[in-house]
């Protein structure tokens, strides 16, 4: 699933896959508020942690997978 999470005061955000599901990462995100940072691994193992007081928003995509190909 895609996810992105933009920094206040950042004209860039963070964007990366991850296999986490929707309800684990928006379980990240609203336990990020409480504790101070939010921490979050991508598929490929590397693991992100950001200041909760910089995060501007977080956008979850869908778990569902892209097709790929040509639709006849």
């Amino acid at each position: 699933m895609d996810i992105r999470i933009g920094i206040k005061d950042s004209a860039r955000e963070i964007a990366f896959d991850s296999a986490q599901t929707v309800g684990e990462v928006q379980d990240a995100v609203l336990s990020a508020l409480e504790s101070g940072h939010l921490t979050i691994d991508d598929a490929k193992g590397r693991r992100y942690i950001v200041p909760s007081a910089n995060i501007a928003y977080v956008e979850i995509g869908s778990e569902s997978t892209r097709k790929i190909g040509f639709v006849a």
